[in-house]
């Protein structure tokens, strides 16, 4: 039984089709395809019941997608096992925040890439929740305060951040003192969130209210520059423009505490060679941007 045809079945499997296997995989449909059906050739059984709409797991393809996504995992950790150090192989697919992903991660993403030249590396950026398991990535880099789930998770460096607000809506509005009277003001927000502040040691959540709400962190930047209301945003998006005095800090008596960025990945015994190699560069690399801030 060729390991390609099972990693080819896993991935129509978790994508839900040949079309979008293809594309995650790489390669044409018809390769797909003929992979699928040498497999159930094999075996003797139809494991994906295709139709134009896509393709779906019959009874025996949802018992043996399991088994095969199992033994393809173990398979590559024993390869990588056995290989010299640093040299990676293969593909790996990462989900990056879009808000400041191509201007801090794509940097540190690109340098790993030419460092492990035989890797095929492919990354999508967006702010969208992006679920790891039934898009078949193998890890992301998340950002902030994560929340409770069942994937596992490395911190790689702090992120820092502060309340900003523009000059002109300071003069006009006046600029709160204490969390209390953050409901007074405009709250520039991606929806609903609390924003968690200190007070000392302690932390106090507050629930700010406004009428400009984005899913992208650069968007409240630039409501903010324009003089809609207060952003609590991290400093990597702001230090240019509180360097350039576009944006003055709001209530630096009550500062965010530190949030993360993190490497999470699928829960499994065995995390690939390729994501632990990744998540200590970032580490690296994190701390040396943390020394310089």
């Amino acid at each position: 039984m060729d390991i390609e045809d099972l990693r080819t079945f896993v991935e129509v499997a978790h994508a839900g089709g040949v079309s979008p296997a293809a594309v995650r995989l790489g390669i044409s449909k018809s390769i797909v395809s003929r992979r699928l059906v040498r497999l159930e050739g094999e075996l003797g059984v139809q494991l994906l019941a295709r139709s134009t709409r896509g393709a779906a797991l019959t009874e025996a393809g949802a018992t043996f997608r399991d088994h095969a996504a199992r033994v393809c995992a173990e398979i590559d950790t024993a390869i990588e096992t056995i290989r010299p150090s640093g040299e990676l192989r293969g593909r790996l697919r990462i989900a990056v925040p879009l808000t400041f992903g191509p201007t801090h991660f794509a940097p540190m993403l690109a340098e790993w890439a030419r460092r492990h030249p035989l890797l095929q590396l492919q990354t999508c950026y967006s702010d969208r929740f992006v679920d790891l398991i039934a898009e078949g990535y193998d890890c992301a880099i998340r950002v902030g305060y994560l929340e409770d789930s069942n994937l596992i998770a490395r911190r790689v460096g702090p992120i820092y951040g502060k309340l900003v607000a523009s000059p002109g809506y300071v003069s006009k509005h006046g600029a709160p003192e204490t969390p209390d009277e953050l409901s007074g003001h405009e709250a520039l927000m991606q929806g609903t969130e609390a924003w968690q502040l200190m007070d000392g040691d302690r932390i106090i959540s507050v629930r700010p209210q406004g009428r400009f709400k984005a899913d992208n962190g650069t968007a409240l930047v630039a409501a903010a520059v324009a003089g809609i209301g207060i952003a609590y945003l991290p400093d990597w998006l702001t230090h240019e423009y509180v360097a350039s005095g576009a944006l003055v800090p709001i209530m630096e008596r009550y500062p965010p505490p530190p949030a993360g960025a993190y490497v999470v990945r699928p829960p499994g015994q065995h995390p690939a060679r390729k994501i632990r190699v990744l998540t200590e560069f970032l580490i690296e690399h994190c701390e040396q941007l943390s020394e310089r801030r």
